[in-house]
């Protein structure tokens, strides 16, 4: 492993400072980051701790159905604790559905957002697109993986599983940086991941995702977080799906292991959910067309009938009584 030094920040100003120097790189719990150095892909000369950052582990619930969930918060954590299972149970099933319980417990919200693909061709060091060539490797090689839909050139997937419910649960990010304090969606967080050989976010420099928002509108309800994977644990999703029917009766899902970033289910499908009375014979309608730009590659096409699957028993637990 390339040689580094270690800062403990003890403030978000002091983080910041760190942070400006662009060979320092952000240290949560480090499950993706060290796995990284260690296999040459990313070389910081220092790694900034932001795990004693005031208010960066806390996990903050308001009144209003609200929640701030700082950065370094652990994802076992998340899925253990009591009043984000109550409100927000798709978070809390995703969070419990990540890796193994070791992982889960160093791994920290912001770092899970933030990690990087786990394509073989780009974490085996191979001349791919994220590796600084101009191709995808995925588009003629070993697909089985790979991604449904893509917005460029790599075909990667996000292996995230909280992404996937804080999609359907409309969360956005709040990104630290020299310039301030900004809000994202996490479409525009990840706008243009596969487009963008240099990582998949749109954090500038310098920049830190420093806490996870929840709105209101996503407390309660039925909501579900549902995962496939080649083994029955310890894997990364082939396809898995989140889904919230809000108190309001507005339906959004979201499905992962299909797409280099978040992937919501067409609007269109989701109102028509939304509406209830489905049959049978719609519910299969609506699954196709939830599935109907999916682009399989040569080893992949079983992840749209997986994606299918989950889809039609996702209404039927979402239709109302």
């Amino acid at each position: 492993m390339h040689p580094f030094t270690y800062h403990q920040a003890e403030s978000t100003a002091d983080a910041v400072r760190a942070l400006a120097s662009p060979v320092a790189a952000p240290l949560g719990g480090g499950t993706d980051l060290l796995v990284l150095m260690k296999e040459d892909l990313v070389r910081p000369a220092t790694l900034v701790d932001l795990r004693r950052i005031p208010g960066a582990r806390d996990i903050a619930l308001h009144d209003d159905g609200s929640a701030r969930i700082g950065c370094v918060v652990r994802l076992e954590e998340l899925a253990s604790h009591a009043g984000i299972a109550e409100r927000y149970a798709a978070l809390a099933q995703a969070a419990a559905a990540v890796g193994t319980p070791q992982l889960r417990t160093m791994g920290t919200m912001g770092g899970n957002l933030a990690q990087r693909p786990r394509c073989w061709y780009f974490r085996g060091g191979l001349p791919c697109f994220k590796n600084g060539a101009t191709d995808c490797l995925a588009e003629t090689g070993e697909t089985h993986y790979h991604a449904l839909f893509t917005n460029g050139t790599c075909h990667a997937v996000h292996p995230s599983d909280p992404l996937v419910a804080l999609t359907a649960l409309e969360a956005t990010v709040e990104v630290t940086g020299a310039g301030g304090v900004r809000t994202l969606t996490l479409a525009a967080l990840f706008e243009g991941s596969a487009r963008r050989a240099e990582g998949e976010t749109t954090l500038a420099a310098g920049e830190f995702i420093s806490a996870v928002l929840l709105p209101p509108s996503a407390a309660g309800g039925v909501q579900f977080y549902e995962k496939l994977m080649q083994r029955g644990a310890w894997d990364f999703a082939t396809v898995s799906l989140a889904a919230h029917r809000g108190a309001d009766g507005t339906v959004r899902m979201a499905l992962g292991g299909v797409l280099l970033g978040p992937c919501r289910v067409n609007p269109s499908v989701e109102e028509d959910v939304t509406t209830g009375g489905l049959d049978d014979d719609s519910i299969d309608a609506l699954a196709e067309r939830a599935m109907h730009d999916a682009k399989p590659l040569e080893h992949n096409g079983y992840k749209v009938w997986q994606a299918q699957a989950l889809l039609r028993r996702a209404m039927r637990r979402l239709d109302p009584p």
